[in-house]
């Protein structure tokens, strides 16, 4: 068996590889451009998709226009998207297990897309960024009591 078709974790999530390797790509830009965490909800499909972030501001219009743009170049750049497999307790160093569920196997399968990010993940992805297409932002919502950035967007195929 080779290792892309290697089943550890069933789930029962049918991704769109696009936008599910788009919502890796998107969540790493957001801890780099505002040093928050990874998403801490998100509803990724193949006609729109919506991620939240807690964060301690709310984004100006030009750090909006400043993660659609941080977007479309990680996309242009074409950076491979390649899986590896590690024993939990031989992770590389800064990988959290934090999501994944408590009857999660012993050997993890990280998702690695170029330098940029790499976490653990079991779902599909494109071969490399340019197969996403083009990321479009939709819109964003802030809510000052949470401190809840959400970012709705979509991938067109090109």
């Amino acid at each position: 068996m080779k290792t892309d078709e290697l089943v550890l974790n069933a789930h029962n999530k049918e991704e769109f590889p696009p936008a599910h390797t788009a919502e890796h790509l998107l969540n790493q830009t957001m801890v780099r451009l505002f040093g928050c965490e990874r998403s801490y909800n998100a509803h990724v499909e193949r006609k729109k998709s919506k991620m939240s972030f807690h964060l301690d501001h709310k984004p100006t219009r030009q750090e909006e226009k400043e993660i659609e743009r941080e977007m479309q170049r990680l996309i242009d750049e074409d950076l491979p998207v390649t899986m590896e497999y590690c024993q939990r307790d031989a992770l590389p160093a800064g990988i959290s297990l934090d999501r994944l569920p408590g009857d999660a196997s012993e050997t993890i399968r990280l998702v690695r897309i170029g330098d940029y990010d790499v976490c653990p993940c079991i779902g599909k992805h494109v071969r490399s960024t340019a197969q996403i297409g083009r990321f479009e932002m939709l819109g964003t919502n802030w809510d000052e009591q949470e401190r809840s950035f959400r970012v709705r967007f979509k991938i067109i195929a090109l």
